[in-house]
């Protein structure tokens, strides 16, 4: 039984209880962390989560207040704020938020800063180049896909492939799609298709889809990772990737040959409707019989004309009329040679006069440039001839006066010894040698007798 002195309280009184308490304790507070999971309401309110490395903060952004900042674009999965706010109780679910009067942006969350470091290493290396990305097969007879066994995603894949093509082939690779390990069990799939399902294979797979349903960041996490953006980079099978929502961008979407919006819509995109191949090969079928009764009838109406026309009915006359055709076209035929054997006479006589007179013109041409040519070097020659004469003259007399038996005209003589030596001091001689003196008009042979 309840005691009547401790009455027992609603859940309403409690929870109000816990929202003046909160409201009276904490009150106003400054926190900072990183936003996870951010949902905007046509309402125009904006609800989100604030977390750090052990915990997390439910907040909500009233219309009033978010349209009061001058800029919200700070305000995505990963991006770091600090908010200011009162923290309060939403009544309606019993638990505790945080409501924002003022909010702004404090640098990039470790998630997103990750997301961008990675992102520009793979963009550098060329992994998200369309020269890499590989064409879907207009009508696959297997698709892969690579997602979690249970839940909606798979679900709404096979339907919607079922609905689209009743009879296309599937297989599924189950793996973890988010937490520890989920990266490695999603590339690890991809390679096993390769690898098991690859071209030439018994079992080929024409298309791969990998993909989850929408999250957080931290959720969708797994496709953001290197390993998991190598494995769909290395794939020969061509990879959709169909992760999260539209507004959802992971690396794989950038790595993948092509991107769906949502998991529905990958299986859209891998195969036509089986309806639509079904109408088109209607229309062709129903083309090709016209095509084939007009060239019937066109072939039938060409075989009427044929057997119906005087070359069969009335040979004779044919041959008379083709017959009076050769016997023109051989007149024309005559007339035509004769012609043209009169034109290329006259043609060669004309040309051979030609010839003639630009011959004659350049024997006489050529006979005067030579003439011309020739008395250019007779008047070269004698003006040559002149010029290297005076220098011979102006070189003979330079020798002559540097002739050193000049100087004998005037008194002087040179002595020399027998061996023909010039004698320069009284040393160069000795007594009894015998010398020669040259004079202007002889030589005197003389013996020294005394020396000095």
């Amino acid at each position: 039984m309840v005691s009547a002195v401790h009455r027992a309280l609603s859940i309403t009184e409690i929870t109000r209880k816990i929202k003046q308490t909160l409201t009276e304790h904490v009150g106003n507070v400054v926190v900072e962390g990183e936003i996870s999971n951010i949902k905007c309401y046509s309402s125009g309110h904006t609800y989100f989560v604030l977390k750090d490395e052990s915990a997390q903060l439910n907040v909500v952004l009233f219309k009033s207040v978010r349209d009061g900042l001058a800029n919200v674009d700070f305000l995505v999965d990963g991006q770091k704020v600090r908010a200011d706010g009162a923290i309060s109780v939403f009544e309606g679910r019993g638990q505790y938020q945080l409501v924002v009067h003022k909010i702004e942006s404090a640098g990039i969350g470790d998630l997103l800063e990750r997301y961008e470091q990675l992102k520009k290493k793979l963009q550098a290396e060329g992994l998200f180049d369309d020269a890499h990305k590989k064409a879907l097969p207009l009508l696959p007879r297997r698709i892969g896909i690579v997602t979690s066994p249970t839940g909606a995603v798979i679900h709404d894949i096979v339907n919607v492939l079922r609905r689209r093509f009743p009879n296309m082939s599937m297989v599924l690779a189950p793996v973890k799609v988010q937490g520890a390990g989920a990266a490695d069990s999603i590339a690890k799939a991809i390679r096993w298709f390769n690898a098991s399902c690859g071209k030439g294979s018994a079992r080929e797979i024409d298309v791969l889809i990998v993909g989850r349903g929408g999250g957080s960041i931290e959720d969708l996490w797994a496709f953001n990772e290197e390993i998991v953006a190598r494995a769909i980079y290395n794939s020969e099978i061509p990879v959709i990737s169909a992760v999260g929502h539209a507004v959802d961008y992971t690396l794989c979407d950038f790595v993948a040959d092509l991107r769906a919006p949502t998991p529905s819509a990958a299986a859209e995109l891998a195969v036509k409707s089986k309806a639509d191949f079904e109408n088109l090969l209607c229309q062709h079928s129903l083309q090709m019989e016209r095509m084939l009764m007009q060239r019937s009838e066109m072939l039938r109406n060409q075989l009427h004309r044929l057997a119906n026309a005087p070359v069969l009915t009335r040979p004779e006359q044919a041959l008379a009329r083709y017959a009076q055709r050769v016997d023109h076209l051989e007149m024309r035929l005559q007339h035509v040679i004769q012609r043209e054997i009169a034109q290329t006479r006259t043609h060669w006589q004309q040309s051979s006069a030609k010839l003639d007179f630009f011959r004659e013109r350049w024997i006489a041409n050529l006979r005067s440039e030579l003439q011309q040519r020739f008395e250019n070097m007779r008047i070269y020659t004698i003006n040559r001839t002149l010029s290297l004469q005076k220098v011979i003259e102006n070189y003979q007399r330079q020798l002559q006066l540097l002739n050193p038996l000049k100087i004998l005209d005037r008194g002087y003589s040179l002595t020399r010894a027998a061996d023909g030596s010039l004698i320069r001091s009284v040393t160069d001689v000795s007594n009894g040698a015998e010398l020669l003196t040259l004079l202007k008009d002889g030589t005197i042979k003389s013996t020294v007798q005394n020396e000095k």
